[in-house]
């Protein structure tokens, strides 16, 4: 049945070439953990990728049922938690996702660092994957206030103290993060859902792109 739906896709747009060139490259030997086993430092990269994965399926299951309000946000978590089948299950993997993927992100980071991966050719692609560390922060950052319990509005508070505090531009990117310079309330909880919804998973979305178009141009770094 496969074959079937393959022939007739590779018949009208030839997929066949795009396919080979993506399943036939050769992954070098010393990332191979049958040959070497420090070679699964290797991984913290994939599955770094595996863990974005999961949380973006998983967030596009919870914003079927999350209402972005003052009113019913708190609700409607307690509802997905509570009352949907398998809800806990999935906000349950997109909380611990959440950090889990900080950690394999700072891992990976730490691996490309004192390997020296950093360096000529891959400057670029150094200065892309810190790109997307910071994405990643402020996508927690920004997913943290959804739930619009207690600790998560008081921890906003502390954040856009932190902004605030930056010299001559504080003010105004604490008004452009919150909507009211005053108080974290109904606007704060609207850009903050769009922000963490739309604006930061396109940016992600085209740096990991990037990332990994410039790692097949320039192939797997090889250890000290």
């Amino acid at each position: 049945m496969f074959n079937k739906i393959y022939d007739w896709v590779d018949e009208r747009l030839d997929i066949a070439p795009i396919w080979r060139d993506i399943a036939d490259h050769e992954v070098p030997e010393h990332v191979n953990p049958a040959h070497h086993f420090s070679a699964f430092v290797y991984c913290f990269g994939g599955l770094t990728f595996f863990i974005t994965v999961i949380q973006i399926l998983s967030g596009m299951f919870l914003t079927m049922y999350y209402v972005p309000d003052i009113v019913n946000a708190w609700e409607s978590v307690y509802y997905l938690q509570n009352e949907v089948a398998f809800g806990q299950i999935v906000r349950g993997m997109h909380h611990w996702g959440a950090s889990l993927v900080i950690v394999m992100m700072f891992l990976h980071t730490l691996r490309v660092f004192f390997q020296g991966a950093y360096k000529k050719p891959r400057e670029l692609n150094w200065v892309v994957g810190v790109l997307i560390f910071f994405i990643m922060l402020a996508l927690g950052l920004t997913g943290y206030l959804l739930p619009w319990d207690m600790k998560a509005v008081f921890a906003t508070k502390v954040t856009l103290t932190i902004a605030d505090s930056v010299p001559l531009i504080g003010p105004a990117i604490k008004t452009l993060i919150a909507g009211d310079p005053t108080i974290v309330g109904a606007q704060t909880l609207t850009r903050f859902f769009a922000i963490h919804v739309f604006f930061l998973p396109a940016a992600l979305l085209g740096l990991i792109a990037a990332h990994f178009i410039m790692i097949r141009k320039q192939g797997i770094s090889g250890p000290l």
